[in-house]
């Protein structure tokens, strides 16, 4: 990562913690019979973890992924629609399998869907639009990215595998994946547990998924990842001190 796209991700990360502190000071609730059993520093903190991860899994971690993007071409987009057309053979097959894994009666399997996709080449077509939060093209390979909190629910899960798949539908080359800035359970793609995905897609096993430091690097490229953390604990340094002089003045009210 190079020097501006460094500054430009401290910018990011200290507007986050500050909006995040922002909020939470001005709608700080009284909770009595919580403080009693937990502290008020114990509620004040919670409150501002839970408006700081809110925040930071959505706007910020797409920006900083555009950024480090940014650093290796200049055909990028945030938020990319592509109107694709595909074989009704395709669509209706589509349908099949997240309705199949809805119900628990398909297994996800990456190359096997590839392959069956690219086995429809005749008949009707029809439009579906597609939205992938980040597209770039590098090397003169297309790369679609739908970019989720660590825990996605059901809804979106099966909404990112449509649209993956409606992409592949269309041309076997794209190179569309299912990505989690970072792995809740540990740093290995194995020791990823969340249920809900794992019968989406093949959270182990499927080329299409990036987590973590996978996900950081495919970006960048090696180190990536660790560069990333690093930058974050440079501004922790001045962010953490914030949080503790916000907790300050919380216990001096309450005094």
């Amino acid at each position: 990562m190079n020097n501006d796209t460094a500054t430009q991700v401290k910018v990011l990360l200290h507007e986050c913690v500050d909006n995040a502190i922002h909020r939470i000071s001005n709608n700080l609730v009284n909770r009595p019979f919580h403080e009693a059993l937990l502290s008020s520093d114990a509620i004040l903190y919670s409150s501002l973890e839970r408006s700081f991860s809110t925040s930071f899994g959505q706007g910020p971690i797409e920006r900083i992924s555009d950024l480090i993007i940014g650093e290796t071409t200049e055909e990028h987009e945030k938020q990319k629609a592509l109107y694709v057309n595909i074989y009704k053979g395709a669509q209706d097959q589509i349908t099949r399998w997240l309705q199949g894994y809805r119900d628990h009666t398909i297994q996800p399997n990456w190359t096997r869907e590839k392959k069956v996709l690219e086995s429809f080449n005749k008949g009707d077509t029809i439009s579906v639009r597609v939205i992938s939060d980040l597209w770039f093209k590098r090397d003169g390979q297309e790369y679609f990215l739908s970019l989720k909190t660590v825990k996605p629910n059901l809804d979106q899960t099966e909404k990112a595998k449509s649209d993956m798949l409606h992409l592949l539908a269309e041309n076997p080359r794209y190179k569309p994946f299912f990505c989690l800035y970072y792995n809740p359970y540990g740093e290995d793609r194995s020791s990823y547990k969340w249920t809900i995905p794992n019968g989406i897609f093949n959270m182990q096993s499927d080329t299409c998924v990036l987590i973590g430091k996978e996900y950081w690097d495919f970006l960048g490229g090696v180190g990536t990842y660790e560069q990333l953390l690093a930058i974050c604990l440079e501004v922790g340094n001045v962010t953490r001190a914030t949080v503790a002089h916000l907790a300050i003045k919380r216990s001096i009210s309450d005094f």
